[in-house]
């Protein structure tokens, strides 16, 4: 029998060694789903995430009225068949408001996160790994940043720019990105003198490239807890400014803008608050239920720890 090739024999190897190496995102996955699914109010928080994501995307096939189409006929009417949830002072309905300020809310929240989020993770990344003056100065700023109250910092930009979602999502990024740069900076600091991030800068590869192959990779779970947590704020802190008069302008169905619209007809049509309020209060809380079951099936203690 002539010798096997070692070519042969590492060939096997290598074609089982790919399929591994693709599979472990994908168990990685699975696994998390099962320890959130065997966790009740992480169940509870994903249940009540999706309800909106799915109600916000079917939002025009689940109601026939526009939502700022104006009907003062019809004016301050209670719960019927015709409106389940009332109409406000205008006569829109208010139930087709709170479907489509659903995806008023999440599309400017989730778009103002990630930019948030991404723009911390760099900064935060290259201040770990490059550390020194640079390390130094950009803590400083952050020093300097951070004590400014956030919502102060939130109304001087919408101030000096003007309202609307872009404005929103800058203004958002300026006040959140400080913070995210403090966590991931955490993180990053605990991988940066690891054995593999030292091999890549003996080989010479830059400093981007060290972030995005070696350090992302190993920090995606305190990434993707800590955008998890933001948005759960971020979704708040839109809805007090268009409560404050400075988030989204009339007639936009926005769920803060509708609470400070019909606040003053409370006794007369109570829905036509309480259900953007009910709205508003389910999606933080599923937001807040699904990124404490993410930090646990993670075990992310250590975001909490450096906020």
């Amino acid at each position: 029998m002539s010798e096997p090739n070692p070519v042969d024999e590492t060939a096997p190897e290598s074609a089982q060694a790919a399929p591994a190496e693709g599979a472990a995102p994908a168990g990685m996955v699975r696994t998390t789903l099962r320890s959130l699914l065997r966790s009740g109010p992480a169940t509870a928080g994903l249940v009540l995430v999706a309800v909106h994501v799915l109600v916000a995307v079917l939002a025009p096939l689940l109601t026939s009225y526009a939502p700022t189409a104006n009907a003062p006929d019809s004016a301050l009417l209670g719960p019927s068949a015709a409106h389940w949830a009332g109409t406000d002072a205008l006569g829109r309905d208010v139930l087709a408001r709170v479907l489509y300020g659903g995806r008023y809310a999440l599309m400017v929240s989730f778009a103002a996160t990630a930019c948030a989020v991404a723009l911390g993770t760099v900064v935060g990344c290259a201040a770990a790994l490059k550390g020194g003056w640079l390390d130094d100065l950009v803590m400083r700023v952050l020093d300097a940043v951070l004590a400014i109250p956030p919502i102060l910092a939130l109304l001087v930009v919408v101030t000096v720019l003007g309202a609307g979602p872009a404005v929103i999502v800058l203004a958002v990024t300026v006040v959140y990105a400080p913070q995210v740069v403090r966590v991931v900076r955490a993180a990053a600091m605990g991988v940066a003198p690891l054995d593999y991030v030292t091999a890549a800068r003996a080989r010479g590869e830059r400093t981007l490239s060290i972030l995005v192959r070696e350090v992302l990779p190993n920090i995606a779970d305190v990434v993707s807890v800590e955008f998890a947590m933001r948005a759960s704020w971020v979704v708040l802190l839109i809805s007090s400014l268009s409560f404050l008069g400075f988030g989204a302008n009339p007639p936009t169905p926005d769920w803060g803008l509708m609470i400070a619209e019909n606040r003053t007809a409370m006794t007369v049509v109570p829905w036509a608050s309480l259900a953007p309020i009910i709205a508003l209060a389910t999606l933080v809380l599923g937001l807040n239920l699904s990124a404490d079951g993410l930090a646990k099936a993670w075990g992310v203690d250590r975001v909490k720890e450096a906020r």
